[in-house]
This record gives structure tokens, sequence and C-alpha cells, in this order.
């Protein structure tokens, strides 16, 4: 009895698991057919031929499927998901924002290979324009454009569509890695200052009140005094307008009084002033008979009238 033993190289395997090749890209503007898409454009996905398929499901690779573009003639490099494969042969379509960061040309030859990528949970964007601080909620606006990326790398400046408006938003942080998988995920996001964006200058909310010494008493003549009487213009029975201007009295500064401050004041509680007025000399004297008690001080009637003999 005979048994054979095959031994199964790590490095084989990984070779046979592993999709690389390469194709000449264009934009999803030169795809050829009756629909449009743009909704290509609004997401970080490419298009890809059959082709591609027919040898990825011939792999043992990973889902969701996920790949490493590469521009070898300037060394950029991003990650991104696949849409669909219906592209012609040797060709793949790409969102128009990958190939800036890739610094393609429609024709140029990029790199295509299979990569499994660690789940997100951090990311920070700058956005490029300070027109983003116009968006209500940033965040949920975010939130929903992502939906359409498979994976962000860092370095990328993708482009997010809100409002027939197009955003550009430069991924500056990424983890647990510097190329991270978005697809179902619970991720932290977070925003930096937008570039060219610059602080409001601060005007304080309060000036200070000048001190009693340096109020000067003539500044308070322009005031508003409020009511003053006998004031006002008058009307002639004759219809005459012959000595009915007004002449009000000029207003002295000396005649304004200033509220007097309660140095007592202390945190937290409330004291209450009330006017008092002197009282007239005369009410003071008929109070002070009225509280000034004297017992049996009163004055007697008699009936009988004096100088009357019964």
């Amino acid at each position: 009895m005979f048994s054979f033993q095959v031994f199964d190289h790590p490095m084989s395997r990984g070779f046979q698991n592993r999709f690389s090749t390469q194709y000449r890209c264009y934009s999803v503007s030169m795809l050829a057919g009756p629909n449009d898409r743009s909704d290509v454009e609004k997401g970080g996905k490419i298009i890809m031929p059959p082709s591609a398929l027919d040898q990825l499901s011939r792999l043992n690779i990973t889902y969701p499927m996920l790949f490493k573009l590469t521009n070898k003639n300037s060394d950029r490099m991003t990650h991104c998901g696949v849409l669909e494969f219906v592209a012609d042969e040797g060709i793949c379509y790409l969102p128009h924002w990958m190939m800036q960061n890739l610094l393609l040309e429609e024709g140029g030859l990029v790199q295509v290979e299979s990569v499994n990528l660690m789940v997100a949970t951090y990311s920070k964007f700058q956005p490029q324009s300070p027109d983003f601080l116009d968006i209500t909620n940033p965040k949920a606006v975010l939130e929903n454009a992502l939906r359409n990326f498979a994976c962000l790398t860092t370095g990328d400046v993708i482009a997010i569509n809100y409002n027939e408006k197009i955003y550009e938003l430069r991924v500056m942080e990424t983890k647990p890695d510097k190329a991270v998988s978005i697809i179902e995920c619970d991720m932290n996001v977070d925003f930096d200052a937008p570039l060219g964006y610059k602080e409001p200058e601060r005007r304080p909310q309060y000036q200070e009140e000048p001190t009693e010494e340096e109020a000067d008493p003539s500044s308070y003549a322009d005031m508003d005094t409020g009511f003053r009487a006998f004031t006002g213009s008058g009307n002639r029975l004759d219809g005459k307008l012959k000595g009915i201007e007004p002449s009000p009295a000029p207003l002295d500064a000396s005649d304004i009084k200033r509220g007097i401050p309660n140095y007592d004041f202390k945190v937290g509680r409330i004291t209450f002033i009330r006017n008092s007025r002197p009282l007239p000399k005369k009410i003071l004297d008929d109070d002070d008979s009225v509280n000034r008690f004297i017992a049996f001080s009163g004055e007697g009637q008699s009936l009988r009238k004096k100088g009357r003999k019964p």
C-alpha cells in the first residue's frame, strides 16, 4: 500500500489566491451604452471586464472584493471596490476623482491587485473648501455618500455630490490602518478645519462702564430724560400761530440724578430698595402728637352751663 504526501507550500497558496493584472483605465464618461452611469462618479467603485470575474471566481479570495490600484509611473496607489463586470476586455472604468489621485490620463495603465483590508473604526476628513460649512448636518451627508464607497485610503481626495454640487474631502487619517474597509462597519467620523478657513474675529461682548470719577455729568444732558411737563405746543382759538411755539427751559446736567449703587450687595441676595421721600414738618408734628400718649390729658364736658345757678 502506497501513500503520497502533497506539500502545500505557503508561497504557492498565496500566489493562487492573489489576483493581479494590468488594465487600461478610462473615466466613466467614456463608458459606452445607452444608460447614464453617473452614479459611478459618486462612489469609490470601478467597472471591470467579465474575464476578471471569471478569474476571481477560480481563486479562493475573501468577500467583499477589494482591490489595490497602483500607477507605477507616478508611484501612486489607492484602494477601491468593484461595482460591475461589464467593461470591454483589457479596460476598466474609474471615477474621475480616483484617476486624479493616481495621476492617470485617459488610456493609462493601472495595476489592479486583490487585497484584504481591516474594518475601519475611525476616519478624519478635511474639506477642501469652506463651502462645506454651509451644509447643515455634514456628518449625515457624509454618511449617506460613503454608502457608495467600499474602502478609504489615507491621503486620497474623495468627491461627494450634494445638492447638485461636488465637495472634495481629503482623508487625513484612518484607523486601524492607512487603508481600511468601510463596508458594514461602525466608524467614528471627525472633521478638520477646511482648507483656507479663517477663524472669525471675536468681539468683546461687553464694554467697561466708566467709574464714578471718570463719568462726566455733562454727558448725561444729551440722554433722553423721559417726560417733561409743559413742553408741548398749544393751539389758539383764533387760528393764529403767534406765541404757541414751545420754549422749554434748558436742562441742566446737575438736574439729572444717577442711581445710587448698593455697596452692601452680596451674591445670591436680592435687595428691594424703595424710594422714601421726607415727610412735611406739619405731618411729622401731627404724627408725634398722635403717637405721644399722655394719660388723663383729655378735656371733659359738663351738662351744666357755667354761671347758672341750680
